[in-house]
């Protein structure tokens, strides 16, 4: 149980009924979904996308609820206590902190933030810090992890009670610390609210993610990414994007840099490409506040980016050189670039790029190490914006060698008739195409087809391990599908 008075303790809100001393009420859980509502419960009125938790004001105080916060004006019948706040997902994130004794005052928290680059730096500082004997609790898109305990993510920023719940978690488990990725629909809704971090990142931000439903436009995109910098004690920003000044905007925190610019707290110079038998990385020098060569078993550019962040990162927990150096060979991220070895003559991965933005990324990258061929297997997901397959087809004919187009999620469309759509964008380019409907059939196609030199990407799918069809998720790794391709192809 827990008094109200301390939950509310850093809340400014009015008290809309006497019928109770706020002093005197014990309050034995928070809840914010009507569902879940029990005697001596504080329940607050979330507005959601779907459903506003104001209609169930006067359900919830049927069911026993001692008090209901609002935000705005409800008519309501009993002697539950009325709170109303400014903002409930405010009031919700503050009254969470304190329902779980403030557990980030116990951690140090590394928030990341940007449009790309989140999933694999939040990984590799996992990795750093924890080959130093820290425990590292990670939230992020593709996961939430405590301890041995693994769960699945639904967003990259869960709602406040969630991260609170996490952390109280985390610090049972004996984490020292914990590294989340922070998106600006979380920062736009107060899920972040009611502590601070002791460091916020800043990888890149480039117009993706603006859905009408998230943002209004760019600048609104921006203005939610660079509220990170007025709630973290240090920032490390990208001091090579162009809409640095625009994120670093009425920040209040203590700022270092990194990027190519040589006036970068964390300068990367002097970089090369590193080709080997189905291995790709890159190597370089980091120089100012630490100075030591790099190789990073992942390619390209922003691996670089990402890898800068990192060290930026554990240089403030002191880490030493030989362990990040070692760290970042071995920082794996499912999903994310991740090298199967299936031959030493060609390079196959799985990559979750799903839009166009990613898709050229990452295939420009790729194109860099200069491969026999550059062989693009994708398809694109059913019941969402038809415009995606055109673009991700015109960016696949244009630079990959051969796109191979296949079933993504098909969820209720014909899987033939999003593939038909994404031909039709392959065709303004002149790149050269096949479509094999079943995903499994492709992966096959493209592995017993590979040639000497290939770079061959399965784009798209990433870490899911689902194929989502008429409503519902049926298994599918491809990780588990090219062990079986290649367990048939040794048993014929």
């Amino acid at each position: 149980m827990k008094l109200l008075k301390q939950l509310l303790e850093h809340l400014d809100y009015t008290q809309m009924n006497e019928t109770k001393k706020i002093h005197n009420i014990e309050i034995k859980d928070v809840v914010y979904d009507s569902r879940k509502v029990s005697k001596d419960s504080l329940f607050i009125c979330i507005k959601g996308a779907v459903s506003d938790g104001h209609k169930f004001a006067q359900d919830v105080i049927d069911k026993g609820a001692t008090v209901v916060v609002v935000q705005d004006d409800v008519e309501v019948t009993g002697d539950a206590l009325i709170i109303k706040v400014e903002d409930s997902r405010y009031a919700l994130a503050c009254i969470s902190a304190a329902y779980f004794d403030h557990p980030a005052k116990e951690l140090k928290v590394i928030g990341i933030t940007g449009t790309k680059g989140k999933t694999t730096t939040a990984y590799m500082v996992k990795s750093i810090l924890e080959s130093t004997g820290l425990k590292v609790g990670l939230m992020g898109t593709i996961e939430i992890l405590i301890g041995d305990k693994a769960i699945k993510a639904d967003n990259t920023t869960p709602e406040s009670y969630l991260i609170q719940e996490y952390f109280r978690q985390m610090v049972v488990e004996g984490c020292d610390a914990v590294v989340m990725e922070v998106s600006s629909q979380g920062l736009k809704l107060h899920r972040t609210a009611g502590f601070d971090f002791d460091i916020g990142i800043f990888t890149n931000l480039e117009p993706d993610h603006i859905a009408p439903n998230e943002h209004a436009d760019f600048e609104e995109y921006m203005a939610c990414k660079s509220l990170l910098f007025r709630q973290c004690k240090l920032g490390i920003v990208n001091m090579d994007d162009k809409h640095l000044d625009g994120i670093l905007k009425d920040h209040t925190c203590q700022i270092e840099t990194f990027g190519f610019s040589e006036q970068a707290d964390f300068c990367a110079s002097g970089v090369e490409l590193v080709t080997k038998p189905g291995y790709l990385g890159v190597t370089y020098q980091v120089s100012g506040k630490m100075n030591f060569q790099v190789e990073v078993d992942v390619p390209g550019k922003f691996s670089v980016y990402n890898s800068l962040t990192a060290i930026a990162i554990c240089h403030h927990f002191k880490v030493p050189e030989e362990n990040i150096k070692k760290a970042l060979k071995e920082a794996k991220v499912k999903g994310r670039i991740e090298m199967i070895p299936v031959s030493e003559e060609f390079t196959l991965m799985i990559d979750y790029a799903h839009n166009a933005m990613s898709l050229e990324s990452l295939l420009s990258t790729l194109k860099e190490y200069k491969p026999n061929r550059l062989v693009c297997l994708f398809g694109c997901g059913g019941n969402r914006d038809r415009n995606r397959r055109y673009e991700m087809g015109e960016v696949s004919g244009r630079l990959a060698d051969l796109s191979v187009i296949t079933s993504d999620n098909p969820r209720f469309e014909e899987p033939q008739m999003i593939i038909d759509d994404i031909i039709t964008g392959i065709q303004r380019t002149t790149g050269k195409h096949i479509d094999i409907v079943n995903r499994k059939d492709a992966i096959a196609y493209v592995i017993d087809h590979g040639q000497p030199g290939d770079i061959i990407v399965l784009a798209g799918k990433g870490h899911e391990d689902y194929q989502e069809i008429e409503g519902k998720k049926y298994p599918m790794d491809e990780r588990v599908l090219i062990k079986e391709i290649l367990k048939e192809r040794r048993e014929k």
